[in-house]
Formats: structure tokens, C-alpha cells, sequence
């Protein structure tokens, strides 16, 4: 079967119709419908067609694999990552798979496990640029510089065109105190992309440690043309130029760095020190009060809502959930009377009420999902998440293809601090067809 491979893109989500099998179509349909959807960048469609495929035919790698790239373009990398394991559990000799769950775990920071499935594409595959750029990376996030100077100038060596490459490696020499040496990569870029202000910048820092205060300036200039709020070229430019004795010059462009970046305590010092230079020395004071203070304030405070994802916010999310509540036979046993009055009390706004007939629903029928899903819905909204993990958990028990329990458990894990858990069920929630879990994986997980 064909693949795909698709460059991790930020996308808009959107919905697309229930894929609904029929006698006609096959696992190859639904792969085909997958890839078609997929150049499309339909990825939520792509999704769901490759978990057709996949539940007809579950032994098949490729499916996997490609279903892994449609959520990694949805920004799902940890449920990427699961259909990646399965693709290579299927077929261990896949360099593109361990090339993309490396990507994949590198977006989830763990930089030591994507290094070693960089490591094995390679090996399966030792031509390929982008492994060892990867795998470059990779490494200098755990402070490999040299491994991933190695790596960087192999994939030049592959590639010679690619000015990203250069770039790294520029700051990888950066890194390693080669100064001289990263001016060349730097040059390189400005060559072949003359529109990146971060190749000026870079140089210009360069320049600025070889004491070329002129040509820093030069370069510095260049790089806040193209990129007028980057803070680091203004301090620097700061730096060369009080270097360079032109203190009133200096000290506006530290008034920017600091105001684009309030905390950077070296541009306090470098204000400081022009102020000082310029006879105002009541504000030389002040400015190196605050460039020391600047990195002894500690507050310790305890939080409950310890994710990224705040009680406000998990109210908003929560709230445009509904509970599925719908008319069913009423059975013997009163349950689901019990269950819509629970429903109706609580959108009345008597919590209390709703959560006493919700349990007297399970109490008669304690099969009854819907039930808990609703209960762990008040809860949480009363502010009692770890009873609502509770609620969902049974209730993905009796079902689990309940999307949207997956949801919710989801959005309360993580803003208890539980992100990698919150996330992977986000992630389940979105592969059973709850679509609006992508737009959280999106501003949450990433």
C-alpha cells in the first residue's frame, strides 16, 4: 500500500461527515479515502478513514503509520506516537515511522527518546538529510553540541542547499564557543535567505563576542528591520554600541529590549551602566536594585488547578458539553425518569437536587453511563474534579466509546497537572469522533 508523508502543519479545524462503512467498501477503500483526505488536509476525515481501515483490518502498518501523521497535524502527538508504536510493532524495519515518532516525541520534549528512534532511522536508512537534522536537534536540546555538530554537517553534506541546517549549525558552534566558526554558517543563510532576520542576529552576536562592535551594529540594524521586536537584537545592539561609547544609543535601545522583554535583568545592567556613564546616577541604582532582585523572587503558593489549563477555562470547555439525555422506554425500575429530572433540576440550577436523583438513577440502574457522565459533570462544575474523574471512569467503563467522557476526563486531568493523561485522553476522544478535542490538543498539549 502507498503512504504519505505530510509536513507538520498548524491547521483550522473542521468537521467532516461520520465515515459510515457499507458492504461495498474495504480496508483499501478507507486507506485510499484516508491519503486522498490527507493532500487534502482534511486530517479529521483522514482519521477517521484510517480507523475504518484499521478496525477492518487491523493488522495492516501502513494504516497506522498514516493515521499517527493525521494526528500529529491535528498537534495530537501523543496519540501519534501510540499509532506509531503499533506501526513499527507491525513492521520494525520502517525508518519513516521511527523518523516520525521521533518528531513526535521531540513536540512532547523527550528529546532522549527521539534521539534514539532518529538513531534507528538512520540506521535503516542512512541517506536521508532530515533523520540527521532531526536527530542534530534533538541533541543539542540535551546538550549534545558536538554530536549534533557532527549530525548537522552530514546533513549538509546530504543537502547542501538547506539553509535551516546551516543555521543550527551556526548556533550549535555558537554553543561551543566557535564564534569564527558559526560566522560562515551564518553568512551562508543570509546568502540563500536574505529576508531571515535571524541570521543577522546571529552573526551580529557572533561579531559582538569577537569584539567586531562595528560590523555587530551593522548586522544588528539589519536584523531589527526585518524583525522590529526582537528583544535579543536590541540588547545586543545595546551592547555593541555602548561598547562602542554611543551610551545615549545604547541606552534606547535597552529601553526597548526591556520593554519587549521585562524580565531580562542583563538589559536592567547594561542601563545601568549607561545611565551611569551619562551622570544619572539615581537611576543607575535603580536599574542594578533590579537586575540583581530581578532572579530572587520566589513565590510559592499552592494551586489547586496546577495545569496550563485553569478552572475558568475548564468551565468554559466543560460547559458546551450536553449529557446525553434522551427519550429511552422507561424501564421498571424508574431509572431514567430519575435521570431526566436530574437533568432538568441541574439546568435549573439546583445542583444539589440533580446529583440526588443522578444517584438514585445509578442506584437502580448501575449500568447506566449516562448517569455517571452527568453526575461527573455537576461535580466538576461544583468544583469536586476528583470525584468527576471518578463518574468518568465508570462511565467509560460501561462504554468505552464514549467520546466525550474521554473529553472531559481529558480537560479535568490536566488542569489538576496530569497533562500527559489529560492529554492522551483528549487524544482518544478525538480518534472516537469528538472532534473539538484537537482545538484543546492544539492551545493545551503542545
Amino acid at each position: 500500500m502507498k503512504r504519505l508523508i505530510l509536513p507538520l502543519v498548524t491547521l483550522l479545524l473542521c468537521t467532516s461527515p461520520t465515515i459510515i462503512a457499507t458492504a461495498q467498501q474495504t480496508a483499501v477503500d478507507f486507506f485510499e479515502s484516508g491519503i486522498a483526505k490527507s493532500k487534502a488536509n482534511d486530517f479529521t476525515g483522514a482519521l477517521q478513514a484510517f480507523s475504518m481501515a484499521i478496525t477492518m483490518n487491523p493488522d495492516n502498518s501502513a494504516s497506522y503509520y498514516n493515521r499517527g501523521l493525521a494526528k500529529a497535524n491535528l498537534k495530537d502527538h501523543r496519540g501519534a506516537i501510540l499509532d506509531y508504536d503499533r506501526a513499527i510493532e507491525l513492521n520494525g524495519k520502517d525508518a519513516l515511522a521511527y523518523l516520525s515518532r521521533g518528531v513526535s516525541k521531540s513536540k512532547q520534549d523527550d528529546h532522549r527518546g527521539a534521539l534514539l528512534d532518529f538513531s534507528r532511522s538512520i540506521e535503516l536508512n542512512p541517506d536521508d538529510p532530515q533523520a540527521y537534522y532531526n536527530r542534530g536537534v534533538s541533541r543539542s536540546r540535551i546538550d549534545q553540541y558536538r554530536g549534533a555538530l557532527a549530525d548537522f554537517t552530514k546533513a549538509l553534506e546530504l543537502d547542501p542547499a538547506n539553509a535551516q541546517t546551516y543555521y543550527v549549525r551556526g548556533v550549535t558552534k555558537q554553543k561551543l564557543e566557535d564564534f569564527a566558526g558559526s560566522l560562515p554558517d551564518f553568512t551562508k543563510v543570509v546568502d540563500l535567505t536574505p529576508k531571515r532576520p535571524q541570521a543577522y542576529a546571529g552573526r551580529g552576536m557572533s561579531k559582538v563576542e569577537l569584539n567586531d562592535f562595528t560590523g555587530a551594529v551593522t548586522d544588528l540594524n539589519k536584523a531589527i528591520e526585518l524583525s522590529p521586536e526582537d528583544g535579543e537584537s536590541y540588547f545586543y545592539r545595546g551592547y555593541a554600541k555602548g561598547k562602542l561609547e554611543d551610551y545615549k544609543g545604547a541606552l534606547a535601545d535597552y529601553d526597548k529590549a526591556i520593554a519587549l522583554k521585562g524580565d531580562n535583568y542583563r538589559a536592567y545592567y547594561g542601563r545601568g551602566f549607561c545611565r551611569s556613564k551619562l551622570g544619572d546616577q539615581k537611576s543607575a541604582v535603580q536599574d542594578f536594585n533590579q537586575a540583581i532582585d530581578m532572579n530572587n523572587v520566589n513565590v510559592d503558593t499552592k494551586v489547586v488547578y496546577s495545569g496550563k489549563i485553569s478552572r475558568i477555562t475548564l468551565d468554559k470547555l466543560r460547559d458546551v458539553v450536553q449529557e446525553r439525555n434522551k427519550i429511552n422506554e422507561l424501564g421498571s425500575e424508574r431509572a431514567e425518569a430519575y435521570f431526566s429530572r436530574g437533568i432538568s433540576k441541574n439546568k435549573q440550577g439546583d445542583q444539589k437536587s440533580a446529583i440526588t436523583d443522578l444517584n438514585k438513577a445509578i442506584e437502580l440502574s448501575p449500568t447506566y453511563a449516562e448517569a455517571y457522565f452527568s453526575r461527573g459533570l455537576i461535580k466538576s462544575a461544583q468544583g469536586d474534579q476528583r470525584a468527576a474523574i471518578m463518574d468518568c471512569n465508570s462511565a467509560v467503563k460501561l462504554n468505552p466509546r464514549y467520546a466525550e467522557v474521554y473529553y472531559i476526563r481529558g480537560i479535568i486531568k490536566h488542569s489538576l497537572g496530569d497533562e500527559n493523561s489529560g492529554c492522551l485522553d483528549l487524544s482518544k476522544a478525538g480518534e472516537l469522533g469528538y472532534n473539538p478535542a484537537y482545538k484543546v490538543i492544539s492551545d493545551f498539549c503542545n
